[in-house]
């Protein structure tokens, strides 16, 4: 893929937001109290748009979502020791981190059609919420949190109201 950094794991991230400019956040089944946006690896043969509506079908249950912009560029985070050697394990490869494409999705329905546990894939989640962009940050593991700087950041533009901007406790974004 174009850009891909070595060495990184192809993988797509997505923000989805309501009507709210609040951020969809779950919690995950096999890390308690690690709250993440949607994300999965991007298959062999996969454009990271396809892969990006995939994830959020499979991870949230949701397909009324529209895509509204893309950060252009691969962003990267590094595993941690620990966790770099059980994903290793796991996916088969000797990955620093994972290189991330970002989409920033809007939910045209309402969310009765979150389903954590349905069928298309393995539960990854506990729970989920409706967040603020700066709870986002805050409670995301350490070694992502840079990332979701960034990608807050890139998309803050994009949120429709102003409601958000009065809220940030955080001047990073």
């Amino acid at each position: 893929m174009e850009g891909l950094p070595q060495g990184y794991r192809p993988n797509v991230g997505v923000c989805l937001i309501n009507s709210d400019d609040q951020i969809f956040v779950a919690s995950r089944l096999n890390v308690p109290g690690a709250w993440q946006m949607p994300q999965g690896g991007i298959e062999e043969g996969e454009e990271p748009k396809s892969a990006a509506i995939r994830e959020l079908r499979e991870e949230t249950g949701i397909v009324s979502a529209e895509i509204i912009a893309e950060v252009q560029k691969w962003l990267t985070y590094d595993f941690p020791p620990a966790v770099k050697a059980k994903v290793n394990r796991l996916w088969g490869g000797e990955w620093h981190g994972q290189a991330q494409k970002w989409f920033l999705m809007r939910l045209t329905k309402d969310d009765s059609e979150v389903n954590l546990a349905n069928g298309e894939a393995e539960p990854e989640f506990a729970e989920w919420k409706w967040a603020d962009p700066e709870e986002v940050i805050e409670q995301a593991v350490d070694y992502k949190r840079p990332t979701y700087e960034e990608v807050i950041r890139t998309f803050k533009p994009y949120f429709q109201g102003s409601a958000i901007s009065g809220k940030c406790k955080s001047t990073k974004w």
